[in-house]
This record gives C-alpha cells, structure tokens and sequence, in this order.
C-alpha cells in the first residue's frame, strides 16, 4: 500500500564511504594528515601492497569462479566472474561490453578472470543486438550492474555503491554514455572508445575516467580521442595512456599491457586504495607497451584522502622508455567541496536558499551553489553561510523535514555517516531520504525509517 506525499518505493542504501573515509576526504580533523592508505583507514583495501611486477602479473592475489547468465534482464546474457574469498567483505564490480558487431566471449573475455583475481567482481555482457549502438550498449551495461548488484547469484558479494563500467570502441562510447547517465559510477574505462554514429562531447561526465587508445589505431584514431578526451569538464578526474603499436583490435587480444594500466585505476577509484596511486601520478613508473601518457594530477577518489607522494623502488621499474608525461597538479577541491549524491537519482543535495527554513531537495550536480557541504568533528554537514542541515523542529518522526538552519551544535544537527551506507540523524536514529522515492530535481529531502532502500542511499564526490 503506498503511502501519500512521504511515499517511496524501490530498493536502496546509502553509497556514503565510511565515516573515516569521509573525514579523511574532507580533512575534518585539526591537521588531518595525508598518509598512505591502510586497512584501518580504508575497508575496502584488498590485497597485498602493489608493486609494479605485481601489477604487472597475469594474475592477482585471489582465487575466482566464473558463472554464466542467462538472457534476459535487459541483456543478452554473459559471465560473471568474481574472487571466492567471502572473508573480506564484497567487492567492488565492473560491467564489461563489446564493441559493435563483437561478441564478449570472442574478444573481451579474456579480462573476466584476470581482473578478478585483483579482487573485482567482474560481469562481461553479450548486447540484444551485434549491431546495438552506443547508447544502447551504455543501456545495458548499467541494466547488467542492475542485475548484478540485486538478483544474480553473487549479489550478496558486491558493494552496490562501489560499480564501474568498461567499453571497447562502441563499447567504450557506451559506457562513456552510462556514466553521464548515472554519474553515481566510480569509474569508467573507455578502450579505444568511439561511436559509428558519432561521441563528440563528454561534457556532463564527472566519473572518473580512463582513455587507453591505439598509437596507430586507424578506426578510433588517436586525433579522434585527442578531441575527445579535451571535451571533459575540468573538474573530472581522468588519465590518458596511447599504447605503443597498438591498433584497433589490440584491446581484443590477452595482453598485460592494458591490465596493468586498468587494474590501478579501477583500484583507486572503485576500491578507494591510495597505494595504487604511485602507478599513475605524477607519472608511470612501468613505461612498457605506452607511446603517451598524460593524467589530471593528483587523483583523489571521491571520500578519499589526498595521497601523499610515494615512489616505487628502482629495482621494480621497466627499462622500457616511453615519452611519459603528466599534466601539472591542481589544488585538489577546498575540503568543503563535496557533493551529496543521490545513489538511485544521481541527483545532489541542495539548498536552493541559504535563508533558515529552507527545506533542502534534490538537484541537478552542476557545482552551483548550496550542493556542497562539509561533515564537520561534531558531526554537523555544514554549508555555505555557516547554515548545517538540520531536522526541522529537532523533529524525531516519519516525514520530519531537512532543513538548512544556523549552526548551533545541537542534536537535530548532528548526523552520523554509516558503514552501511545510510545517513542517520543521531537524535532521530532515522535516515535522510528522498522524498516518496523521487528521482526529479526538486524531490524534497526528509527523515524515515531506515528500511533498505536505493532513495536512502548517497555518495560524496
């Protein structure tokens, strides 16, 4: 039975990082210092330290199983493989899907295993269609992380709040276009990523996002991407590695080249695992297999601490020689800058007036003021004006209001941001939640009962 004006339904937490992720992405602590990521400081850390042979390997650390899946659920059907290791928790997860024409199994199903054996959840797809289009084949990419994360066999060993996608040529386009769709992504990989019909700008995309294209690739060719890559907003995360030698079907074919540039990223933005850093920034320690190589440093991921610098020992280099270069480094956002994501709408937290009273609701991430925020040592999720948010009348029911008000430090302001992914307010116990399961941009944000669903679930980017 529906409820009416507080109503919602559908699945869902809340994909906030940790509590100490957060506090170490907004530096909340007096003197909060950058340090290389631990276990302690980051539960999602799987693996032992990285090095570059290690990177490098064929293999990772964990053993995997693979699955097949069945068509249906928007899909043409695939494989999942996925570490057997059930004491660490879940893993992140990555969707896979083929360029045009091509089948997963004949040309990118040599990834599966591999980048589950670095401890991913990996689920590779066959398209409706060989001949589906980009935004088709973005379609049922985010409808196969759908499938993955609530009704296939393994869904209870994914984080739903830590997914990525990856793409071969249209493929790639594809997935470039699902995360412009749902921008609640951690990350994107695009391989020589490229539309028949055409992708000529990625300006809404704000995923964290790889280019590894083909040094003489002449279907995607390297100019194509040049322009490409130059259309994402300044404020996206992204790195750019040519191969050398490589063309169009390079990406097809099993190779440690191109692992050894997926596996770091994916670590650091789907794993929020700073010690992989050192294998991107300020540049690449293992030049093997790249002609160019250029990445927007430092890269932070969302909830992340700033890493500091770190340096991977001589003896571990390749001798290979590559001309590698980084773009310089940019002051990373004020430790304020975070935005709320809705993790169902991919839409922000907002306070649309910094006028008391104003109940806070969701709107489109465009950076514009009253969409970033700032979780403070008391607890408190300050924005602009010294207003916090605040549940309306120290409010303890179903339905209470969120609201902007002066910070004053008492309980109705004080939230807490949990493992479990949910924000909760510590007088209330209840959960900050979008209003009757809406997605559109004025859905108000109020307090209900946590129960589970994907309106009660964030990320902070």
């Amino acid at each position: 039975m529906r409820r009416r004006v507080i109503e919602r339904a559908g699945p869902a937490r809340l994909g906030i990082a940790l509590t100490a992720v957060v506090l170490g992405a907004f530096g909340l602590a007096a003197g909060v210092l950058a340090h290389p990521a631990s276990a302690a400081d980051n539960p999602y850390q799987r693996g032992p330290d990285p090095t570059v042979a290690g990177v490098a390997a064929t293999n990772g650390p964990f053993a995997t199983a693979q699955l097949t899946v069945p068509a249906g659920n928007g899909f043409n059907g695939g494989s999942i493989y996925y570490p057997t290791d059930t004491s660490l928790g879940t893993w992140g997860a990555v969707a896979i899907v083929p360029g045009y024409s091509a089948l997963f199994a004949n040309e990118e199903a040599w990834m599966g295993p591999r980048l589950a054996s670095f401890g991913f959840v990996v689920i590779g797809i066959e398209t409706n269609s060989r001949t589906d289009g980009a935004d088709a084949r973005g379609t049922q990419l985010l409808a196969a992380l759908d499938y993955l994360t609530q009704r296939s066999p393994v869904h209870d060993r994914v984080d739903p709040d830590r997914l990525s996608v990856m793409g071969h040529s249209a493929g790639g386009a594809g997935a470039l276009l699902a995360a412009m769709q749902r921008p609640s992504l951690r990350a994107v990989v695009g391989l020589a990523p490229g539309s028949p019909t055409g992708l000529s700008s990625l300006s809404t995309d704000r995923v964290p996002t790889l280019f590894v294209g083909g040094q003489t690739d002449p279907t995607v060719t390297p100019a194509y991407l040049d322009n490409l890559y130059a259309t994402l907003p300044a404020t996206t995360q992204r790195a750019y590695v040519q191969l050398s030698g490589a063309d169009h079907l390079f990406f097809t074919r099993a190779n440690n080249v191109e692992i050894r540039r997926l596996v770091p990223w994916l670590k650091l933005f789907v794993d929020n695992d700073t010690r992989y850093t050192q294998f991107m920034c300020p540049t690449i320690p293992d030049t093997t297999g790249v002609s160019r190589y250029s990445a927007k440093c430092p890269l932070v991921p969302p909830g992340g601490p700033t890493p500091s610098p770190s340096s991977v020992s001589p003896s571990s280099h390749s001798s290979a020689s590559a001309s590698v270069s980084a773009q310089p480094s940019r002051t990373p956002p004020a430790s304020g800058g975070q935005q709320i994501v809705g993790s169902q709408s991919g839409r922000c937290v907002t306070a649309t007036s910094q006028s008391a009273g104003t109940q806070v609701q969701l709107q489109d991430c465009a950076g514009q003021p009253g969409t970033t925020w700032t979780y403070t040592a008391a607890k408190q999720l300050q924005g602009a004006g010294n207003m916090c948010l605040d549940a309306n009348g120290a409010g303890t029911g179903n339905g209470t209001q969120v609201i902007v008000w002066s910070c004053n430090g008492q309980a109705n302001q004080q939230w807490n941001v949990n493992s479990s992914g949910t924000i909760t307010g510590v007088q209330s116990g209840l959960c900050v939640d979008a209003n009757g399961a809406g997605t559109a941009n004025g859905t108000k944000i109020i307090l209900w009962s946590c129960n589970g669903q994907a309106n009660q679930r964030w990320s902070l980017r």
